[in-house]
């Protein structure tokens, strides 16, 4: 599904920001767009910067199931800053996946936003999790009891025929001469 990606541009509060920028909203089924100015109000400008695909895969409806418990529940835009002059933030990708967009949170590189997912995007990804989901039963790990202490595995080098030093290397034929 096409989503279009809304940021909005705002002065910055302190001397080393000039600019704010935060997605706020997604346009499902969008045209593409290229930083159209959709509302000015004063300095504050809102922009529908990019349309995306929001791709969604049967594997994931645990990370979808995430994404919809929040509140609001939210799709996640996920940007870096740009070296480009004339383009202020270049868009990785706009996700359903509340363990993806946590992925993307794990590294520091980029920026993610949670944006509120619009009432027709909860409706299309509550059928397809419904068509799909798998409901996976929790199954508890459980240590193997072998006691570990009573072999010595691994200590010394079974060529070297000394009790005396067991981690002793044993000697090369050029060495014994």
């Amino acid at each position: 599904m096409p989503l279009g990606i809304v940021v909005r541009k705002m002065p910055g509060v302190t001397r080393w920001a000039k600019w704010t920028w935060k997605a706020v909203a997604v346009l499902p089924g969008a045209p593409a767009a290229h930083w159209r100015p959709l509302r000015e109000d004063g300095e504050a400008v809102e922009y529908h910067a990019v349309t995306l695909p929001l791709e969604i895969y049967r594997t994931d409806t645990e990370a979808y199931l995430t994404a919809l418990a929040n509140h609001p529940p939210s799709v996640y835009v996920i940007m870096r800053t740009s070296d480009s002059p004339d383009v202020p933030l270049e868009f990785v990708t706009v996700t359903a996946s509340a363990f993806e967009a946590q992925d993307y949170q794990d590294s520091g590189e980029e920026i993610v936003e949670p944006v509120p997912m619009p009432a027709s995007v909860i409706a299309w990804l509550e059928e397809w999790i419904d068509r799909h989901h798998v409901e996976e039963a929790f199954c508890k790990r459980r240590r193997n009891k072998e006691d570990i202490g009573k072999k010595e595995d691994g200590i010394g080098d079974p060529r070297i025929r000394q009790v005396a030093d067991v981690y002793r290397s044993p000697r090369s034929k050029k060495q014994v001469s």
